[in-house]
């Protein structure tokens, strides 16, 4: 990978990165923990597993197209190829981004970060 991709994709991340500290210190003390009194504060919150998704498209077919899928078969998705990707954080989307390989592995390089309502 070339160091400007890499470049890139860092300065994509401290971006994401420091947009989600903003909000996280909006947040605050959170709730009052009931056995000690004491808040829970949002410490405690940053190391809660969460699930991330990177969604490229989806595909709508019936039962009968589904079991004659196989080796070498293609299944057409819903977006171009020049459309984002979807980024999900527990099935609610957050953010865009385009695929990227780093390496042998796949990624996602954001591209912008969504409105929360």
């Amino acid at each position: 990978m070339s160091e400007e991709p890499k470049e890139e994709l860092e300065q994509a991340i401290d971006d994401a990165t420091e947009a989600v500290a903003v909000q996280a210190t909006e947040l605050g003390e959170l709730a009052i923990d009931p056995e000690t009194g004491e808040p829970i504060g949002l410490d405690n919150l940053l190391e809660v597993p969460v699930r991330v998704t990177v969604q490229i498209g989806r595909a709508r077919m019936t039962l009968a197209e589904l079991v004659n899928l196989g080796p070498g078969r293609l299944i057409p998705l819903d977006r171009e190829a020049h459309e984002p990707a979807d980024i999900l954080v527990n099935g609610k989307v957050v953010a865009r981004g385009e695929v990227v390989t780093i390496d042998s592995t796949y990624g996602v390089r954001i591209t912008s970060v969504c409105k929360q309502d």
